[in-house]
């Protein structure tokens, strides 16, 4: 008897099913596995070539004037994305915060702000501060905020072409977010910066970064894009960052960011982090390979899910421009099914059992799975998902592979236990 069905309760027929599974997805589990290759190469080498050693580990204290590690670790992310410059600090919270940081230290009274990839995720509606009035928002700064709407759930790129004239910042948000639409592949960014410079060459191209890093084998700042921001608790930190974000960019751009993140005339002079950047090394160091496992996890996710009827989003064999695996539940309680799942074949607060509430700058109760070593940390195995119709749940992340066939194995079982 396997350990799945000794210690997971899987009968030998879904294990079996499990298995025929995982062969129609071994040819796209290779392909992520070549994107691997070139993308963990790469890393290396950027590490070679910035002589990283010990020292750079150390911890800092007080202003952390001239800290080695910090000032090393920017310039590290600055070469592996391509970039003129990085901000890489413990102290920005989260993604959101770094989005933030970026769009407030790039926009001034009368800025024209275009989001060109339609609504952005949830959060960002109280930065920009459109809908209803936020104190410190971008509208509240004097910023001029629209949003070019999707086509057939891709980027509007012939409506672009007019909209990017004048505006002075364009934002890109490659993931979905709680949005049905793909992810924005590296090309989709390319084609939309070609139009963007076609008949605008001074707007900023800001991309939302956010669960893309080394999924393809290009990043935006290749395609075009001035700004990439991310979070160092999803790709970038590899599972193994215990908080933190990063900008990367124009080195004009991130100076400027700077000046918002601590205060004028200071910039990125400042900054200590007490326990160390070891983390932080080593997590973009591994991030390569944490992405390949969260993006088998989620192909084989939505094979199993599309083979018992539901419709997950991208498919299986469908190119991805970022590690979240959306699929349609079509039912509420079946949601909190697949979600409770994934909590409980979690090494982390396995025991606990997700209910819907009412999650700080959400606009529908949230239903959460996120039995994760790092809070929030979503390139660890986690789901989450607004509780309205028709019932999409997001998962993303997964350090280890084995874990994500495991909880979909479980929950599969559960929804239909009389069939298995």
């Amino acid at each position: 008897m396997s350990i799945l069905q000794q210690n997971y309760g899987i009968s030998p027929k879904l294990e079996a099913i499990g298995e025929e599974i995982e062969a129609k997805c071994m040819p796209y589990f290779q392909r992520i596995e070549k994107i691997q290759q070139e993308n963990q190469l790469w890393v290396l080498d950027c590490f070679r070539k910035e002589e990283i050693a010990p020292a750079h580990f150390a911890a800092s204290y007080g202003y952390g004037y001239d800290d080695l590690g910090r000032d090393k670790l920017e310039k590290l992310f600055a070469r592996i994305f391509k970039a003129e410059a990085a901000i890489v600090r413990p102290a920005i919270a989260s993604g959101t915060h770094a989005l933030a940081l970026g769009l407030q230290g790039l926009t001034r009274k009368g800025t024209k702000i275009l989001s060109a990839s339609g609504a952005p995720y949830d959060t960002l509606e109280g930065i920009i501060g459109h809908k209803e009035f936020v104190e410190g928002s971008l509208c509240d700064m004097g910023a001029e905020y629209e949003e070019l709407p999707l086509k057939d759930k891709h980027i509007d790129f012939s409506a672009l072409k007019e909209k990017a004239k004048g505006k002075d910042l364009i934002m890109l948000q490659r993931s979905r977010g709680y949005q049905d639409r793909p992810s924005l592949l590296i090309k989709d960014i390319e084609k939309a910066c070609k139009i963007i410079r076609s008949v605008n060459d001074t707007a900023i191209i800001f991309v939302d970064n956010c669960y893309g890093e080394f999924v393809e084998d290009r990043e935006p700042l290749e395609a075009g894009a001035d700004v990439i921001v991310g979070s160092l608790i999803k790709n970038a930190g590899g599972g193994i960052a215990p908080t933190g974000a990063y900008l990367a960019g124009k080195k004009e751009l991130i100076e400027r960011i700077s000046y918002r993140m601590t205060a004028p005339g200071i910039g990125g002079e400042v900054g200590s982090y007490a326990a160390g950047y070891l983390p932080f090394y080593l997590g973009i160091f591994l991030a390569p390979q944490t992405v390949a496992q969260a993006l088998k996890g989620a192909i084989f996710s939505a094979k199993i899910l599309e083979e018992f009827g539901y419709a997950p989003s991208p498919k299986f064999d469908e190119e991805r421009g970022c590690i979240i695996q959306s699929v349609c539940m079509h039912e509420r309680e079946r949601l909190i099914q697949l979600c409770q799942w994934i909590q409980r074949v979690s090494p982390v607060d396995s025991f606990a059992l997700p209910e819907p509430w009412a999650m700080p700058g959400y606009t529908d109760e949230v239903i959460m799975a996120a039995g994760t070593f790092v809070q929030g940390a979503s390139i660890e195995f986690s789901g989450d998902a607004p509780m309205r119709e028709p019932y999409m749940f997001y998962m993303q992340g997964g350090i280890v592979y084995h874990q994500v066939k495991a909880a979909m194995l479980c929950a599969i079982q559960d929804m239909n236990g009389e069939e298995l």
